[in-house]
This record gives structure tokens, C-alpha cells and sequence, in this order.
């Protein structure tokens, strides 16, 4: 069997893009946290008072008073579902990502496929916590428990796990989803903090998908070779080029519904 090579070069340089990348996205996805917190905070407090009002006034006025203000209330229970499905993906991706660091190839492997690897990881327990930050301050749970529908993927997967192409393809699939769900939950939630979040989160999950698109051309073609830095184009594959963006607008058709992961 031929061995697995990958250009240490080329996924060292890939790697500190995603993290520039993912420390801009940060600071976005900290502001809208920061503005949805705000947002949402009269919220609690109204309705913690509510409950004495309505003691005080009766149940009915109370309702009243209640449809009129959800109209205008900064997270919805679709918006809460949305963020802890979110949170279930990225408490996956966590899991799968750990279990790779762990398996011989991985970790005595190449070095800068590691370091990848834990800078993927420490970025989705991120992600994770923003995720469920934003839903318990709209009132909603945290969810620390993996996304049912891909975990039963994931399940079935890892028995079949040979090498580093196939936890490249597993990561993949699992990037993949994360990156058009949160792209469609832009248009789905109802603030525009929530859809900052989730905007902001949507690229760096796209991002590691092109890393690992890259990375899978390289391990199948055992073409590591022709790729260098400075790059001689006339040598590249024509596929070089595209490979890792391979649309032109992301998809969304794969992406996960508000309540796949919810607190049940």
C-alpha cells in the first residue's frame, strides 16, 4: 500500500488562515453575543416580574400583556432551538475531533496534522460555548449533548476508521453540515444579533471543510509532492485550483432543521 503523504508546508500555512480567520470571526460573533445579551436582558426581567403581576392583576391581563411583548421579543423558541441544534453539532465535531487525536496515525503522525486538528478543536468547544451562551440568555437551555441525527453517522463510522483519509472524510461530512446549517439559520432566526452569530460561525466551518477537501485531493492523488510554497502552477492539476471551493454560493440543502439537536 502506498503511504499517505501530506505537505506539511502547505496545511502549516492553510492552518494559521483558518485561525486568523476564526480570530476575526470571534470578534464578531463576541459583539453579537454582547448586543443579544443586552437585547434579551429586559426580557428576563419582564418576565420575572410578570410572575407577580399576575397574582396581582389576573391571569388574563397578564396574557394580554404577554402576546403583545413576544411579538417584539428578542428570541423566539425557534431561535433557542436553532442555537442548541447549533451547539449539539459543534459538541460533535468536539467528540470526533478528540477521538482522531487519539488514534496512532493521527498522533504519531505528521506533526502539522495535529496541530490542525487541536486548532479545529479548541475552535468548536469555542463555537460550542457561543452557541449555548446565546441560548440560555434567551432563556433557553444549554446543550452539552451531540447532534442524535450524525452521532448514529458517526457510530457507524468509526469502526471502519483505517487511516487518515478516512477521518478526513468523516470530518468532512460533519464540517459540511455545520457550515450549511448555519448558513440557512441566518435567514431563519429572528434578530440580528442571532444572525451575526450565526454568520460569523458559518465561514469558519466552511473554511476547515476546504482545508479538508484539500487535504483528501492530496491523500488520494498521493500528489503531496507538487504542491509547494512558492507553487509552480504548471505543475498543479487543473482540480488544484477548485478543489476546496467547489461552489460558487455555499448549499444549504444538507443543512441540519431548527430542532434536530434541541434540548428535548
Amino acid at each position: 500500500m502506498a503511504t499517505e503523504h501530506i505537505d506539511s508546508r502547505l496545511l502549516a500555512e492553510l492552518t494559521e488562515q483558518s485561525e486568523d480567520l476564526n480570530s476575526d470571526a470571534q470578534r464578531i460573533t463576541r459583539t453579537a453575543l454582547t448586543e443579544f445579551g443586552q437585547v434579551s436582558e429586559p426580557r428576563r426581567r419582564w418576565w420575572q416580574r410578570g410572575g407577580v403581576l399576575a397574582g396581582a392583576a389576573g391571569v388574563a391581563a397578564l396574557w394580554g400583556t404577554s402576546r403583545a411583548l413576544a411579538a417584539s421579543a428578542s428570541a423566539s423558541p425557534d431561535d433557542v432551538m436553532a442555537l442548541q441544534t447549533a451547539a449539539s453539532i459543534e459538541n460533535l465535531a468536539v467528540s470526533v475531533y478528540q477521538t482522531a487525536a487519539t488514534l496512532p496515525f493521527i498522533k504519531d503522525g505528521n506533526k502539522t496534522v495535529a496541530a490542525f486538528i487541536t486548532k479545529t478543536t479548541a475552535q468548536h468547544q469555542a463555537h460550542a460555548k457561543a452557541f449555548n451562551s446565546a441560548a440560555t440568555q434567551a432563556g433557553g437551555k444549554a446543550q452539552n449533548q451531540p447532534d442524535p441525527k450524525y452521532k448514529a453517522v458517526v457510530d457507524q463510522a468509526l469502526p471502519t476508521i483505517k487511516g487518515p483519509a478516512d477521518v478526513v472524510k468523516l470530518a468532512i461530512t460533519l464540517e459540511d453540515v455545520a457550515a450549511q446549517t448555519y448558513t440557512k439559520n441566518v435567514s431563519q432566526v429572528s434578530s440580528p444579533e442571532l444572525r451575526r452569530l450565526f454568520g460569523s460561525v458559518a465561514p469558519v466551518e466552511a473554511q476547515h471543510r476546504a482545508v479538508l477537501l484539500a487535504v483528501q485531493a492530496l491523500l488520494a492523488g498521493n500528489a503531496a509532492d507538487l504542491i509547494t510554497i512558492p507553487v509552480d502552477p504548471a505543475k498543479l492539476p487543473a482540480a488544484a485550483g477548485s478543489v476546496g471551493f467547489p461552489d460558487a454560493f455555499y448549499k444549504t440543502e444538507n443543512a441540519s432543521p431548527i430542532n434536530e439537536g434541541a434540548v428535548k
